[in-house]
């Protein structure tokens, strides 16, 4: 990755990282929040913690300080749940010849197919009856970079964004540019409708509908506690889980979605994900 691109992620407001993670304002001092790592202090890009003598200048740099992340782990997770402006010019580009706040999906490739089968089943685990399904009803599919894209779906079925994940031996998750992931969602539907376990991606939601099958399994695209379209489901009286990864950030958030819906309740992974106890439960 280009030295510029790292300067445009660290460019993103401290600030939307903050309240992402479920960090609070201070109500009295603008510049200070409450943290699970104690108080902290922003003066422009920069921040400080009191409680443990450490400051630093960026966005990696504090999201590396909230979430334990190294440096490539924050970028990664910055890049998936912030859509930088640089996205397009990452080594997994999708061109862009339209206005950036227009949805771009990445045309589809059949010839690649195969090979995102390949990754859903053998290396995620995944039942291969599963994967067909939303192949069959195009709920995903794959581009010409063999990336798995998962569709976000709004209104009357409308495509509203998608989730992009890599198949190849480098680690990468992204956003197709102009995803509106308050508009939509991806979902893998389970035997009922009005069962719901709420995920932090794609991938985490198909798995939970393989160790579920009677939930419909709903992906939030990055630990989001309040998307736009839960309240429908909640004024619907339908029956919601949160099942958010098993760390800090997703602790958090879940609580965070609890205190504004108390019916929504908390279901904490076993491992770190519903992907990860897919794998350690599925026959080797």
């Amino acid at each position: 990755m280009k030295q510029q691109q790292i300067e445009s992620l660290r460019q993103i407001d401290l600030k939307q990282i903050l309240n992402f993670c479920g960090c609070s304002p201070h109500r009295l001092d603008k510049c200070k929040w409450h943290t699970p790592c104690g108080t902290i202090s922003l003066k422009g890009q920069k921040f400080m913690n009191w409680s443990k003598n450490k400051g630093g200048g960026g966005a990696i740099d504090l999201v590396c300080h909230l979430r334990g992340d190294d440096f490539k782990q924050a970028v990664m997770w910055l890049v998936s749940n912030f859509e930088p402006s640089s996205l397009p010019h990452f080594e997994h580009k999708i061109p862009q010849h339209t206005p950036s706040n227009s949805l771009q999906l990445p045309p589809g490739d059949q010839s690649k197919t195969e090979r995102i089968i390949l990754y859903l089943t053998t290396h995620r685990h995944i039942p291969r009856k599963i994967v067909m399904n939303l192949i069959q009803y195009g709920n995903l599919y794959a581009d010409s970079r063999s990336n798995v894209v998962f569709l976000l779906l709004g209104k009357e079925k409308r495509v509203v964004g998608a989730e992009l994940r890599g198949t190849g031996s480098t680690q990468w998750r992204g956003m197709a540019p102009g995803s509106k992931k308050q508009l939509g969602c991806f979902y893998a539907l389970g035997k009922s409708n009005r069962k719901m376990v709420l995920c932090e991606s794609a991938i985490d939601a198909i798995s939970c509908l393989a160790l579920w099958p009677e939930y419909t399994a709903i992906s939030t695209s990055g630990a989001n506690h309040n998307p736009a379209w839960l309240k429908k489901f909640i004024d619907h009286g339908c029956d919601i889980y949160c099942g958010f990864d098993a760390d800090k950030t997703g602790d958090i958030l879940a609580d965070k979605m609890i205190s504004l819906y108390p019916s929504v309740k908390r279901l904490r992974p076993p491992g770190h994900d519903w992907n990860q106890l897919l794998q350690t439960s599925s026959p080797s």
